[in-house]
């Protein structure tokens, strides 16, 4: 028999007041907090979204985006992800909520190729991090350090000339020669990038087996930083799966061989300033602005932050400006009558008796849109570095708590249909019709704000050279009478996924210029 307690109306009061001050208190949040829309019924316990990425990533999560919304919060296993795909919103993140959102996520990318969190493309936003930003925007990549190094640029660009026009036996039928364009154009950009930074040439006629570990340690960083890592999402106690699939292994592997390569140049360009010094005062490298600041403050200069800042403009400025001139060119190839168009322009304002000049430039609009119209059709950043909210903010209307990640789909804002009429078309016209096609965030294959990328002057003279010389001195053509593949390869910067192969014979102007060159 059950003997039930009468309890006192003062005690009712006891256990009903936390009750209702944590309703209240549950109730207000609610009303006070409005997050962002999610997909509705998908979200899977421990994956969440997870299971909705498909590769390439930009593209699912475009498809996402234009079923849910373009402001959209996912949850990636444990981490909240803001999701963002139209220009508004991206103005929104990178200058109203610049500071807000310019710190990193911690994710293993950034522990094992990133030095620990401590290079520029990883570290925090902070004193550390604020210090390399200046020393790259004011000391490496200022315009009057990528000016003194404009004939290094001009060199290797005349040395590729060269090699396009190959031998009397190596050309086809009506003069033409057959060449592989991903190969040339990495060489030649490498070329450029090494002798900038380490005061080194690696690619010749022949392969040197320096040029070709480098190569291939770039191909790996990318590949590597394109995929997922579920590690990255999963709660603690199942952080073993990065361990199990082997991607965690392969970045502590590759930053092995990236530390070692660097920590090479490094002692290379040492030895160059102690036994060469006087003869040196005329070539100096950016390397050798590192040492420099080495020698006045040692203890925080370190040969570990020496290679960072190293590997950081080496891996950024390679594949990334090889990538852009492969695709310009293999849409060139498929659109004959703007390949035309910027010939026609160079031969106008350059003519037939000189080589074009990075001071010509400014004055080939038509080209520059060529390269613009290329950046947004294939940007070779498609998804932003992700960023990090480090404060409580609000987005398109919505409250983000702070530690939220925060991608935005690049590729799907310069590929929206309501920015850009006709968007898979390849029409470089629409940039010299008025500016305003570039403002808003609706241009942004460099990035904007604080974590924006510093060498974005520096692509566009070494790619609008490149291929204003390549338009200038040959003549282009497909391979056979089908369309270049233009299907999209996987990793972080979104490569053709077949190499370029085209046709090329020199002008009369290159027959004329041959010699001096």
């Amino acid at each position: 028999m059950f003997h039930f307690i009468p309890l006192s109306l003062p005690f009712l009061n006891f256990l009903l007041f936390p009750t209702i001050i944590v309703f209240l208190y549950h109730f207000l949040q609610t009303k006070r907090s409005r997050l962002p829309p999610s997909p509705a019924g998908v979200s899977f316990p421990i994956l969440g979204h997870l299971h909705l990425l498909k590769k390439p990533l930009h593209r699912s999560l475009a498809k996402l985006s234009a079923d849910h919304g373009s402001v959209l919060l996912l949850h990636f296993g444990s981490r909240p992800v803001l999701l963002v795909s139209s220009p508004s919103a991206a103005q929104e993140c990178l200058t109203k909520n610049d500071i807000a959102f310019a710190s990193r996520p911690r994710l293993s990318v950034g522990k094992h190729l990133g030095c620990n969190y401590t290079s520029l493309l990883w570290a925090p936003y902070g004193p550390h991090w604020r210090n390399q930003r200046r020393i790259a925007t004011l000391q490496i990549l200022s315009p009057t350090r990528i000016q003194m190094y404009g004939s290094v640029r001009t060199e290797e660009v005349k040395f590729l000339i060269r090699r396009l026009c190959g031998g009397q036996d190596e050309t086809g039928q009506n003069g033409f020669r057959t060449v592989e364009m991903k190969r040339m154009f990495f060489e030649t950009v490498l070329n450029i990038m090494m002798r900038m930074v380490a005061g080194k040439r690696y690619c010749g006629e022949r392969e040197s087996e320096e040029a070709e570990r480098f190569r291939e340690i770039v191909k790996q960083g990318f590949e590597v930083s394109g995929a997922t890592n579920m590690g990255d999402f999963l709660p603690n106690f199942m952080k073993w799966v990065g361990l199990w699939n082997g991607i965690e292994k392969k970045m502590e592997r590759l930053q092995g061989l990236r530390e070692g390569f660097m920590q090479n140049l490094i002692e290379e360009r040492r030895r160059m300033r102690r036994d060469d010094g006087d003869q040196m005062k005329g070539n100096r490298a950016m390397a050798d602005v590192l040492l420099d600041l080495q020698q006045t403050e040692p203890h925080y200069y370190t040969d570990a932050f020496v290679r960072g800042m190293m590997q950081g403009m080496l891996s950024a400025g390679t594949d990334t400006s090889s990538a852009t001139m492969e695709w310009a060119l293999s849409l060139l190839l498929n659109n004959p009558h703007s390949l035309l168009k910027a010939q026609a322009e160079i031969d106008s304002h350059v003519g037939p008796n000189r080589l074009i000049q990075e001071s010509d430039l400014p004055n080939l609009p038509f080209l520059h849109s060529v390269l613009k119209e290329t950046l947004r059709i294939y940007p070779v950043a498609p998804l932003l570095v992700p960023h990090e909210s480090s404060e409580d903010c609000v987005v398109g209307g919505f409250d983000v708590p702070r530690g939220t990640m925060l991608l935005i789909n690049n590729w799907a804002i310069q590929n929206d249909a309501g920015s850009w009429p006709d968007p898979a078309e390849f029409r470089p016209e629409r940039f010299q019709t008025t500016r305003e096609v570039e403002e808003g965030c609706r241009w942004l294959p460099f990035g904007a704000g604080r974590r924006g990328c510093p060498g974005e002057g520096l692509a566009m003279r070494m790619v609008g050279l490149t291929l204003g010389c390549l338009i200038q001195c040959f003549e282009w053509r497909r391979v056979g009478k089908e369309m270049v593949d233009m299907s999209e390869g996987g990793g972080l910067t979104m490569p053709r996924a077949k190499p370029l192969w085209a046709n090329c014979r020199p002008r009369p102007v290159l027959l004329r210029l041959l010699p001096t060159l």
